[in-house]
């Protein structure tokens, strides 16, 4: 899509809009439930959130293989009561994960509609700018041709 030049600076200057931070944009576009969401998906995607689980895991597991019998609350081999909240943890983790990787995906559309915006404009700036140079060489060599002019009906003429 072609875009017009502005064919003048006052023209250029109307047909500026004001910068928007797409980033800022985006996270006040959140509703305190979207925030919650975003900020779980963040904490979930971590090296730390793994650690947790797997070090909870292995003291679960390991307590319920290790110690006294009297004192196991989810007893080897079926570990029912372990599988039952990974399970649970899983289940509801896995469509949160999924609505935070969402509103990270608008993200990703707000800062490629914001890029264009930005393309646009630079676009249209850069035509006006060779407009007006075109415009500057063609006064140049009408002043340069003038001086030449001049210049030769000024010599004698031998």
């Amino acid at each position: 899509m072609p875009v017009k030049a502005a064919s003048s600076l006052e023209e250029l200057k109307k047909l500026r809009k004001p910068i928007v931070n797409p980033n800022v944009a985006h996270k006040q576009s959140f509703t305190k439930v979207e925030k919650a969401a975003v900020w779980i998906t963040d904490k979930v995607g971590t090296m730390g959130f793994f650690f947790i689980i797997l070090i909870w895991t292995i003291v679960w597991l390991g307590w319920n293989i290790f110690a006294p019998k009297t004192l196991q609350f989810d007893p080897f081999p079926a570990f029912v009561l372990w599988l039952f909240i990974s399970n649970m943890i899983q289940i509801f983790l896995m469509p949160l994960i999924m609505i935070g990787q969402n509103l990270q995906g608008r993200h990703s559309e707000y800062r490629a509609e914001s890029d264009f915006e930005v393309n646009v404009k630079a676009e249209r700036e850069i035509e006006t700018i060779l407009t007006h140079l075109e415009n500057q060489n063609e006064l140049i060599l009408k002043i340069v041709s003038r001086i030449c002019d001049d210049d030769n009906a000024s010599k004698p003429q031998a």
